[in-house]
């Protein structure tokens, strides 16, 4: 996994948006998520427990705690309440984007290069729309994918366009949890050393 975070691409712009009324949605709260210090990851509407309103979020630093859940939930549904772009009873599920999470970024792509993901195009590439296989490399326009499958007389490589993703996954190993719960623990680590700094400077103050 690179060790290049997400704070470096705070306005990195999402390849992966949504449509209709997740798109109004993401519109109205990806701003008072990017004050807050946080960035959106996904906005699903399902009609679990009636209709739910799902916000995919997250810190730059690829973290995201219940509290942290808690603090988006609260400043974004009274914002939601003002614009009102749901005209049905909804329930307000703010979570974070989890390890088996969607890839939405190319900075994404980066960070867990190595790993196994899953993820459909748009338009066919090399005679497919839907591939499985480890992320071997990235670069500005896209991703090199080795298939852990491929089909007789295919490349074990392919590339992947980023304008061509529709939706991307990463799959579930024990090597994915590995990684993620160590890249969590230190960048937890991180934010409390830098919240510890910042207080003996008010401190000196």
């Amino acid at each position: 996994m690179s060790d290049k975070t997400t704070a470096e691409n705070a306005n990195e712009p999402r390849l992966i948006t949504e449509t209709g009324l997740d798109q109004r949605v993401a519109d109205i709260v990806e701003p008072v998520l990017v004050q807050m210090g946080y960035r959106l990851v996904r906005v699903r509407m399902s009609g679990q427990n009636g209709l739910t309103l799902q916000i995919m979020a997250e810190r730059y630093d690829g973290t995201m705690t219940v509290e942290d859940c808690e603090e988006v939930s609260k400043a974004i549904s009274p914002v939601l309440d003002v614009e009102d772009p749901i005209d049905k009873a909804y329930h307000l599920e703010v979570s974070s984007p989890g390890i088996d999470r969607p890839m939405v970024r190319r900075s994404d792509f980066v960070r867990w290069q190595g790993h196994l993901v899953k993820c459909e195009t748009s338009v066919m590439v090399e005679g497919r729309k839907r591939f499985r296989g480890k992320i071997v490399s990235v670069d500005e326009e896209g991703f090199r994918l080795e298939r852990d499958q491929p089909a007789y007389g295919e490349e074990t490589v392919v590339a992947i366009p980023f304008t061509a993703l529709s939706e991307a996954r990463l799959i579930l190993t024990d090597d994915l949890i590995r990684d993620a719960l160590t890249a969590d623990k230190k960048a937890k680590a991180a934010r409390a050393a830098n919240e510890n700094f910042e207080d003996e400077d008010s401190d000196i103050e």
